[in-house]
């Protein structure tokens, strides 16, 4: 026990005997792990980021629009507009077997929104009652709408946080009233903020029943069905089977506007459940490739540490050889070396995982919660350990092969060096 921790302190000795060599060559090494680090942290921040963005529409959700039909595919002229419709969400429900909930929407930005205290603009929506099953609505306050509320088209209305805010500043509103074009309206919720940073586009909306939408805002315009809507938004019965359950709402909305579903032309919609697998995808390559950049930075160190540790073994060669004299043993000296290249990786790949993460929390508190779609970066623990195991076979090869050059020089041969 005595003899290795006389080497121990044989190794530390020389390491601050060389203590610029020591500090550019631990220093390259963790600016190189901190840097392999902190990309992928910032690519799995715009990952999650982006994850979450999606997530604040709904989970699963794919939404279509009314379109255009080209008379044959690919043609631009004369084309065939259609509306969606209140009768084409239900045929959806029927009809579409790998749908597992559907709902329509209507969305008006052009309504007169006011209060007793104060006036407003945004989006007014027109919703099903089924529609923060579908899409994110979270009541802070009060309750959602009702089946009931949908069928008896009630004057009945929530508010997004923000237009809550607008409408009545500092004052109860639950129980209070709102005029839309005049409209009188009973507010019986009030929403949890949507989303994160300075985007409130969705807190800045209001949500009244699709029946009473359609009776008192319905959509203009030339040959407009009377029950046109906005959206149709729907989730396959799993992820997995997105691709089938467009095909279904596809042939269904095809068969009731007239023309043929295999014209991919005719539909305007979002799959965000295709949209997150691309970007997961391209992080995912992003991730590879600059693992592999960090992996081949610290491999260039490694080999920067086995050239300092050869050097060290020929600045040394006398000293060895009177070591060897006065009887230190191969393993003795070996293990010497050994360590020393194992301790230069090993402290400064610590070094750099932890500045590493000390900015990215410093990051995370200037911050806060993020910014819309991008999260703070993250320390990533497989990237830590990737650089970990990645330094600790740096630095066996960077110990190992000066170590066993120094073993094995002979004593007298040594000496005699100048």
């Amino acid at each position: 026990m005595r003899g290795f921790v006389e080497i121990i302190r044989q190794v530390f000795d020389a390491i601050w005997a060389n203590k610029l060599r020591s500090f550019l060559t631990m220093f390259g090494i963790a600016w190189g792990v901190a840097s392999l680090l902190l990309l992928v942290g910032l690519g799995e921040g715009f990952r999650s980021g982006n994850r979450r963005g999606l997530a604040e529409f709904g989970t699963d959700v794919i939404m279509m629009w009314g379109a255009n039909v080209p008379a044959l595919p690919g043609q631009t002229t004369g084309l065939h507009p259609y509306k969606l419709t209140m009768r084409d969400v239900d045929a959806v429900r029927a009809q579409a077997p790998h749908v597992r909930a559907a709902t329509g929407l209507i969305n008006r930005g052009d309504l007169k929104q006011v209060s007793e205290y104060s006036s407003t603009g945004g989006a007014v929506m027109g919703i099903e009652a089924n529609y923060p099953q579908i899409r994110n609505l979270p009541i802070a306050q009060g309750r959602e709408l009702t089946e009931e509320d949908v069928r008896l088209h009630r004057m009945v209305a929530i508010l997004g946080k923000k237009n809550n805010q607008l409408l009545f500043p500092g004052r109860p509103s639950l129980g209070a009233f709102i005029t839309l074009n005049g409209y009188r309206f009973e507010v019986v919720g009030v929403a949890a903020k949507i989303g994160r940073g300075n985007n409130d586009g969705d807190n800045q909306k209001i949500y009244i029943p699709l029946t009473t939408m359609v009776e008192l805002f319905p959509i203009k315009g030339e040959n407009v069905p009377l029950d046109a809507i906005s959206s149709i938004q729907y989730q396959p019965t799993t992820p997995d089977l997105n691709e089938t359950a467009k095909m279904d709402v596809h042939r269904v909305i095809a068969q009731r506007n007239g023309f043929d579903p295999l014209n991919i032309e005719g539909f305007e919609e979002w799959d965000t459940i295709k949209q997150s697998r691309s970007i997961g995808m391209i992080f995912t390559a992003m991730d590879v490739f600059l693992g592999g950049v960090g992996i081949v930075t610290l491999a260039l160190g490694a080999v920067g540490i086995i050239n300092i540790m050869l050097v060290t073994v020929s600045e040394r060669t006398k000293e060895i050889g009177l070591r060897k004299a006065l009887g230190a043993t191969n393993k003795s000296i070996m293990l010497q070396f050994f360590l020393e290249g194992l301790t230069l990786t090993g402290v400064s790949g610590f070094i750099g995982i932890v500045a590493a993460g000390l900015l990215m929390a410093g990051l995370h508190a200037v911050m806060g919660d993020g910014a819309q779609g991008f999260d703070p970066p993250r320390l990533v623990p497989w990237s830590a350990a990737m650089a970990m195991g990645t330094l600790t076979l740096a630095g066996v090869v960077a110990g190992l092969y000066p170590a066993r050059k120094a073993a094995m020089l002979e004593p007298v041969e040594a000496l005699r060096k100048d």
